[in-house]
């Protein structure tokens, strides 16, 4: 049996360029688009589309639920079933408008793939997400072994990523030239740092305390000091592979080199959490980590605000919009205040609900 179309794979072909030139969607959009189309060629036997059927829309609905995880052995969960739908809702209505295939094809037809109203529900409703508490992290990080340069490494990028909040592609990417000791800040310059939306923008250092600052300057200053590294160089270099002083392949130092993917770095968190006694929490928890810490500290607003946009969050929510982009100069300075122990205790959520609800009235906006 052939395993593509060549028609299909033209119109495909043409489809994900469309995406990525026209859409602006990311590479990793696209692999999720193609791998519902691939999973419905499957299923429909490598048809060509201009073949499709409402009916066989309506089979597929039916034939996915009974398919499993191929990482888990498990049922696909109802997210992966809406997002799978989703995209060849989209696909064959693009294809609807296509020449050599307007013809051929109903526009509504690709209505068949909406699920449920039930699985929709269930697969789009918001779920707590587990992180650890900053006092977890900061255990961790006191446990990881600090003598070799691959040691230091790890126990500074776990410490960095509780200071910024940084995303793992971002912690690949970033160089030595992004961070600013002095003005406690990281510039996530999206011409060289993998930043979500290739978004650039400048966080500083969140107010965790203990000395997770120093953890990071240590290494920075020994990369730029012993190692004599210069501004381009990777943060978090990769690790070196090579043979070993028992003559083996192993790890041997560190290369000057940025990782090329951010499995390595998840490596290095799932160990030192269980090194620890803890449960393993990925690299991207410690944001929300952040979050929970800024919720308990941030007194105005205007705080939380900060807060979140030194996270390269556009928008905390909407009842936070009256205030618009917190200039840089301001951002740095409440990042700056929240840093010193606050005397008062925390504002009372209800006082805090009111006073935003009566500046979204004030802007104009009805509740």
């Amino acid at each position: 049996m052939h395993k593509h179309h060549p028609d299909n794979e033209r119109i495909k072909h043409r489809y994900f360029s469309f995406l990525k030139e026209a859409m602006r969607q990311s590479e990793q959009t696209i692999d999720g688009v193609a791998k519902a189309i691939a999973r419905f060629e499957e299923f429909n036997k490598y048809r060509d589309f201009k073949l499709f059927h409402h009916q066989q829309a309506i089979a597929f609905k039916k034939y996915l639920p009974r398919q499993l995880n191929k990482h888990t052995g498990k049922k696909l969960s109802k997210a992966t079933m809406h997002s799978t739908m989703t995209n060849l809702k989209k696909f064959f209505e693009w294809l609807a408008r296509e020449p050599g295939y307007k013809s051929r094809l109903r526009y509504t037809d690709a209505e068949y793939f909406n699920i449920s109203s039930k699985d929709m529900r269930i697969a789009t409703a918001r779920r707590k997400k587990t992180a650890p508490t900053v006092e977890q992290i900061k255990h961790v990080i006191k446990l990881m072994p600090n003598d070799t340069d691959i040691e230091r490494r790890n126990k500074a990028l776990v410490a960095f990523t509780l200071l910024t909040g940084a995303r793992d592609g971002a912690l690949a990417s970033i160089k030595l030239k992004h961070v600013n000791l002095l003005d406690n800040s990281v510039f996530q310059d999206a011409r060289d740092v993998s930043t979500k939306f290739s978004k650039t923008f400048t966080t500083y250092f969140f107010p965790v305390g203990g000395n997770i600052r120093q953890i990071v300057a240590d290494w920075i200053n020994y990369l730029k000091e012993q190692k004599l590294w210069g501004n381009d160089d990777p943060l978090f270099p990769m690790t070196e592979i090579g043979l070993n002083e028992n003559r083996q392949f192993g790890a041997i130092g560190l290369k000057r080199k940025h990782w090329s993917t951010t499995a390595p770095i998840r490596g290095i968190f799932k160990k030192a959490f269980v090194n620890a006694g803890l449960a393993y929490f990925n690299p991207h928890s410690f944001r929300k980590t952040l979050v929970n810490l800024g919720e308990v500290i941030c007194k105005t607003p205007e705080d939380f605000k900060a807060w979140s946009q030194n996270l390269g969050h556009e928008g905390v929510m909407t009842t936070f919009l009256s205030y618009g982009q917190v200039a840089e100069h301001r951002q740095s300075e409440i990042l700056k205040q929240l840093a010193v122990p606050q005397q008062s205790a925390r504002t009372d959520i209800n006082e805090l609900a009111k006073l935003m609800m009566q500046q979204l009235r004030n802007t104009g906006i009805q509740i």
